[in-house]
């Protein structure tokens, strides 16, 4: 297993674009071709979260990722309620009347906020691990808190030991490659909503929960995950009527990562069930 996307033609390395809206400029990646699939990685993750899904999907859909901001190589400080104006603001670059979003963590909570408040821009929506979405991340499973003091008293690289170490970020497979690629990811996380003295959580208020939803929608988590996940998995289906759920096998909470094959499986047959093609622009 090569821990590295490719383009539609072998050989070809990803493109990196770049789109300043709202004091961020942001890095995106857009390749392939067919129905156009939006991926949302988790907190101190970025774009190349995603790597295995775009080997696995690529030649049937068109998969747009970005770091958001804070995340990766995408400057700016990290607010959710920025990032569903930063979903919209690449859709319209991109010329997306609609599209299908995969939210994985604090990222399914983003894909949920877009979707409810813009349905009819969404053909399908999977909300993989996600937080629960009727209280704020603090009152969660994301010690927030105690992560800024760690960097006020200790710096930055003092937090990534600890946040690799925390259950959120544990990995059942023991593929040294996966393993690296995760590390790398939280080395580029740059913290800065840490480092501030401001509240580190801007949380977009959620609509009241719909008795169903518009886009299809899947929850998933992996089958390790934490119980306080999969309990928020579980609570989100019920409150959805109509909502599918899945759990991925030998998987905590970066199921994508444990069991990538498994993974591309159930978000492809999601997909090509509830998803239309629509050409570039």
């Amino acid at each position: 297993m090569v821990v590295s996307s490719t383009a539609s033609n072998p050989g070809t390395q990803p493109i990196d674009q770049y789109l300043t809206v709202a004091g961020a400029r942001l890095r995106f990646r857009d390749e392939g071709a067919g129905p156009a699939v939006m991926l949302l990685h988790g907190w101190t993750l970025d774009l190349e979260m995603w790597d295995l899904q775009v080997d696995g999907l690529l030649q049937e859909f068109r998969l747009i990722r970005f770091d958001r901001r804070g995340h990766g190589l995408s400057n700016g400080t990290p607010t959710p309620r920025q990032d569903v104006a930063d979903v919209d603001a690449l859709c319209r670059h991109l010329g997306l009347s609609r599209v299908a979003l995969i939210g994985m963590s604090q990222g399914a909570r983003i894909a949920f906020a877009f979707a409810s408040s813009a349905p009819e821009r969404v053909d399908a929506l999977v909300l993989d691990g996600p937080p629960s979405l009727d209280r704020l991340p603090a009152d969660d499973d994301v010690p927030l808190e105690h992560f800024r003091a760690i960097v006020r008293m200790h710096g930055m690289e003092a937090f990534r030991r600890e946040w690799l170490r925390h259950p959120l970020t544990q990995l059942r497979t023991a593929d040294p490659r996966v393993r690296a690629h995760l590390a790398a990811m939280i080395a580029r996380f740059a913290g800065n909503e840490l480092a501030s003295s401001t509240p580190a959580w801007d949380i977009p208020a959620l609509p009241a929960l719909p008795a169903s939803l518009n886009p299809a929608t899947l929850v998933l988590t992996g089958e390790l995950d934490l119980p306080s996940r999969v309990q928020s998995a579980d609570s989100l289906k019920a409150a959805l009527p109509g909502a599918g759920r899945a759990v991925i096998a030998h998987a905590r909470h970066l199921p994508n990562l444990d069991q990538p094959e498994a993974y591309n499986e159930v978000c492809r047959g999601f997909l090509k069930q509830h998803t239309r093609p629509h050409n570039r622009p």
